[in-house]
């Protein structure tokens, strides 16, 4: 069944085509959304508020691009709106980091955490486009024109942000590559 005979279903309140669409998306809104917020309950969250105005707003539903875009932006806007929200609270608040000492572990296992470690590092540094750029590619698995839909922005300028990307992690990642791969 295509995007669009989903969509005519679900407009006619259709619950089949309804469970359709969570159960093929529902997935991929929850990574999109973990990849923004980095907290797992709350990206779940986002994406049964997406899925829930979905539904609530079958009848009047106006989707200009595919439905994963769609689905995507809205999933992607919920969860920027949620970080800006959550940076209004924290406004004014002392925050106070500490990590915790955690014993010795073999010596692969800490390399490939340190590895792991820069490589999360690496990508929350980049800038923000060019992070959501990468995420959506590399994380989410969108081809560049869905995330040209998801982002409203032109292929050629997510091809441009994903090359930064990764020239930018190539350079920061250079120390923990193989020789020769830097």
């Amino acid at each position: 069944m295509t995007d669009q005979e989903l969509l005519d279903r679900l407009r006619q309140g259709g619950q089949d085509a309804f469970d359709t669409i969570f159960r093929t998306y529902y997935a991929s809104l929850v990574g999109l959304a973990e990849g923004i917020l980095r907290q797992r309950a709350v990206a779940e969250e986002v994406a049964q508020d997406v899925m829930l105005e979905l539904w609530r707003r079958r009848e009047s539903l106006s989707v200009q691009e595919s439905l994963r875009a769609y689905l995507f932006r809205a999933a992607r806007n919920r969860a920027l709106n949620h970080v800006r929200h959550e940076r209004v609270e924290r406004r004014g608040e002392v925050t106070l980091a500490g990590e915790s000492a955690t014993a010795p572990t073999a010596p692969r296992k800490l390399a490939e955490e340190e590895i792991d470690g820069a490589v999360r590092e690496a990508v929350a540094e980049l800038p923000d486009r060019c992070r959501e750029v990468f995420e959506l590619s590399r994380v989410q698995g969108l081809k560049y024109a869905e995330i040209a839909g998801v982002l409203g922005i032109s292929v050629k300028t997510v091809e441009a942000q994903m090359g930064k990307a990764l020239r930018t992690l190539r350079e920061r990642l250079a120390p923990w590559l193989p020789e020769g791969r830097g």
